[in-house]
Parts: structure tokens; sequence; C-alpha cells
């Protein structure tokens, strides 16, 4: 399956909520909110529009990957500047075709030749250790409170930046939703049944495991 990327485009917009919606519907929770926050992302000044990209196959829309500033401190509270991206999404029937990938390489690429030093995410290993990405424990990056979530993980850019140091990883602010304006939101969409899956369940367990 051939695809092209491009950067994201204001006509791209509505488009991109929708998969977006579609991609994360029940997923994680019944429902879900990535659409408002790629709606309310865009705004922010935290957003990185020239890591905005798109998927598209046959000329039509079938993915999204967005990047926000994210950051770094030591213990002698010097700070290295990073970037995060979230959500990507790829439409349910073109899944397991590559197109995500496609999203994080290219992406990847831009950053590196943009200066970016490391890309750090919350995920599930299983989605991004093909890309190179690493446990935060393996680079000595906690989260603020001092935990090495299962879910952090850390790609370098720049090769051995991140060595000999202790670390503390903060992420933008745009993703502390709002859940009663993401519900308000939501009803600007066609009705869509809010129900349980067991990858909601899978997500609640990573979500809250801890490496030691």
């Amino acid at each position: 399956m051939k695809v092209s990327t491009r950067n994201e485009c204001k006509g791209d917009f509505k488009r991109v909520e929708e998969i977006t919606r579609e991609a994360f519907w029940n997923l994680y929770v019944p429902g879900c909110d990535e659409h408002y926050l790629t709606h309310i992302l865009r705004d922010h000044p935290d957003f990185i529009s020239d890591l905005d990209f798109v998927a598209a196959y046959e000329d039509k829309v079938i993915g999204n990957i967005m990047y926000t500033k994210s950051y770094i401190i030591d213990e002698s509270d010097n700070r290295i500047n990073t970037i995060t991206f979230g959500p990507v999404c790829v439409l349910p029937e073109y899944q397991k075709q590559g197109v995500g990938s496609a999203l994080i390489q290219h992406s990847k690429k831009i950053a590196s030749e943009n200066g970016y030093q490391a890309i750090i995410v919350e995920g599930h290993p299983h989605n991004y250790c093909r890309h190179g990405f690493k446990s935060s424990k393996d680079y000595r990056i906690s989260n603020s409170e001092g935990k090495y979530p299962y879910s952090l993980l850390v790609l370098e850019l720049k090769k051995g930046m991140l060595r000999d140091k202790n670390w503390k990883y903060y992420s933008s602010d745009v993703y502390d939703i709002d859940k009663k304006a993401a519900d308000e939101f939501d009803k600007k969409f066609d009705p869509k049944k809010k129900e349980y899956k067991y990858t909601q369940e899978e997500f609640s367990i990573a979500s809250r495991a801890y490496i030691i």
C-alpha cells in the first residue's frame, strides 16, 4: 500500500478530526476525546505545525500525526527541549498496512533535520519499539513524580545526549483534557455508541504499570 505524506492544511481539519474519532472510539475508554484534543491542539502554543502531517491514499486523507513541545530537566535543573507526538491515528480500515509507520518515520526524519534532539511519547511499547523507541528507564528519564511508567518511551535523535544524568519528563498541558468540553465537542459529530472493549482493560493495566 503506497501512501503519501504532507503537512496538514486547514482544509484537512475536519477530516482529521473525523479520522481521529474513528480510530480511537472505544479503544481506551468508552467513546474517546482524542478528536477534541486534535481540535484544540492546533491553537495551543506547544503545537509544532511543521511536524503536523497527514497520510493520503489515492488522494484521500486516511491518517495523521501531531507533535507538541515537551522537555526534560536533570538534577541540576538543566533543561533540554524535547518533542512528543500524539495523537497519531489511521482510519480502522487502513490500519496494520504501514500507514502509521510511514507517518512516524517521515516525521522522525523531519524532526531530526530540524535539529530536535529526542522524541518522548506515552504509548504501548509494542507499537513504538519497532521504530527505535526504548523504555525511559534506559535513559534514566522518569515522570514528574520520579517514577518510570511502562508506557513512557524515548527515542534519541542526537545519540548520546541523554547519557549519564537523571531526568524528569514534562509534557504539554494540552493533554490535560477538559472532559465536559470534549463531550460537548463530540455532539458536533454523528452519534456513536459508547461501549466496552477488551482493549480498554489492556490500556488500564498498561497505564498503571511502572518499571522498578
